[in-house]
């Protein structure tokens, strides 16, 4: 458990939280918050997933479905919001790189007006790598999960 922080404490993460701690911005920064962090154990990120998002253009325009892959990279700025927060790294500009993606599945389709509610759980986690079990839910209802390793960098070693 991180210093300063009492048994069952829970932090959150507003939008402007998130960017002091994760580099990516529109149109790649896919969760607009971060709710129920346990320091070093778990977190819940939201996406508020709306129409006017570039990849619905073409992803697909009669019927906008989320694609997959960013449904995972939400999952992965969870974690990666968690870490920074876990080892007291905000404002250090900390560069995340995937490392694996497994058991990764898709169970039903994501889209607008939907709320996005990412779960992220620590497996393991030590220095600049962490593995974590994601679960992506909508109205409680698991609509994607995998687990994933990544790599936190500081800006100087990348």
């Amino acid at each position: 458990m991180a210093e300063n922080q009492t048994d069952g404490e829970l932090y959150h993460a507003d939008i402007q939280d998130i960017k002091r701690m994760i580099p990516h911005r529109y149109p790649f920064l896919l969760i607009d918050a971060v709710r129920d962090m346990k320091l070093g154990e778990s977190a819940v990120g939201i996406k508020n997933v709306t129409m006017n998002e570039p990849h619905f253009q073409g992803h697909f325009p009669e019927r906008p479905v989320m694609p997959g892959v960013t449904i995972v990279e939400a999952m992965a700025q969870t974690a990666a919001v968690l870490v920074v927060k876990t080892l007291d790294m905000i404002d250090n500009d900390m560069l995340v790189y995937f490392l694996t993606i497994d058991k990764c599945k898709f169970r039903h389709v994501v889209s607008p007006p939907d709320q996005l509610e990412l779960h992220v759980k620590v497996v393991r986690g030590r220095g600049k790598l962490w593995k974590f079990y994601g679960e992506g839910k909508v109205d409680g209802k698991v609509v994607a999960e995998a687990e994933f390793q990544a790599m936190m960098v500081p800006p100087e070693e990348a």
